[in-house]
């Protein structure tokens, strides 16, 4: 890999070591050793320009969860040295509740989520971040509801979502998007699930059970119980104009191939929370991204990793 450290294999050598460097080791100075000066990164709920603002965030989180954990399930990879590579690294995070910060005051509660981090890098850096977590999943661990945590932090902006419009990837990076037709029938299997009024059938149905990650924490199995799990959201959320940005698959010799897509829908709240009642005509960005590994074509186990807390600060923005 040109520009990278020699004592990195490959991207997916580069992100592990990196990342327990930072973060398992707590060597938070060397961020700066492994981000450019005006890295962007962008959550659905915020988006950021430069180092300084990362270290800030690792060296918050680590106030709040100072046990937190990122331990890593799997590394999907794509591009190359001249554009760029990018790395969509999905994490699981045990972690801890005991000091104050944007979740509130110490809970002392065990805490489980996942996070994915679509990265570019270059020579050495990552230079543009996609990330998303689910925050929901750390609200109920906590004894909290998504919406009442987003309603705490739209506080903090006079009750306004401020996201900024993030920059766009840096010049060179094109981020690979299948044009094949076994890719484009994963991602017609979200934008299904999404979009339709009968969701095509299930993917996975030829292996029993399929095993599927869904925010919340949740975990489902078996393709019946996550196109009911799907069919259900869709009474809350009325998703449209589904854009994929991101989908590629790794082809492994020696396990399971695995996929990886970042995609982005609009939807509108109908569902009967009384909070949102007089803001249901809010158009909210879903800002997703997903994992699933794939056994001889068919679907087998899969993360879907979007923001409810997200969703409801835009539905209870003023």
């Amino acid at each position: 890999m040109r520009g990278f450290d020699t004592e990195f294999r490959d991207l997916d050598h580069y992100i592990r070591v990196i990342t327990d460097r930072i973060w398992e080791g707590r060597q938070i100075e060397r961020i700066r050793d492994y981000y450019s000066e005006g890295c962007v990164v962008e959550t659905p709920s915020v988006t950021t320009v430069g180092v300084e603002a990362v270290i800030k965030g690792t060296r918050d989180t680590l106030l709040q969860f100072p046990d937190r954990r990122l331990l890593a399930e799997d590394v999907v990879v794509s591009g190359d040295e001249n554009g760029g590579f990018l790395s969509s690294h999905r994490i699981f995070s045990p972690m801890t509740h005991v000091g104050p910060g944007v979740f509130g005051q110490p809970t002392f509660q065990t805490v489980f989520a996942r996070t994915i981090a679509d990265c570019v890098c270059k020579e050495n850096r990552i230079i543009h971040e996609w990330l998303v977590r689910d925050q929901s999943a750390i609200a109920r661990n906590i004894g909290i509801e998504p919406q009442d945590l987003a309603l705490q932090w739209l506080s903090r902006t006079d009750g306004h979502f401020t996201k900024e419009k993030a920059p766009n990837p840096p010049q060179g990076y094109f981020s690979h998007i299948g044009t094949d037709l076994e890719i484009e029938s994963y991602v017609s299997h979200w934008r299904s699930f999404l979009l339709d009024d009968k969701p095509r059938e299930f993917l996975g149905r030829g292996h029993d059970p399929i095993i599927a990650a869904v925010p919340g924490g949740k975990t489902i199995v078996g393709g019946d119980a996550v196109s009911e799990h799907w069919i259900t959201w869709k009474e809350s959320w009325e998703a449209h104009q589904f854009n994929c940005e991101h989908a590629v698959i790794n082809r492994r010799k020696d396990r399971h191939d695995t996929l990886a897509a970042r995609w982005r829908a609009h939807a509108t709240y109908k569902g009967n929370d009384p909070r949102a009642a007089q803001h249901s005509k809010h158009e909210v960005e879903i800002m997703a991204i997903c994992h699933a590994d794939l056994i001889d074509g068919q679907l087998i186990r899969e993360w879907v990793l979007i923001d409810e807390v997200a969703l409801w600060m835009q539905i209870l923005s003023h």
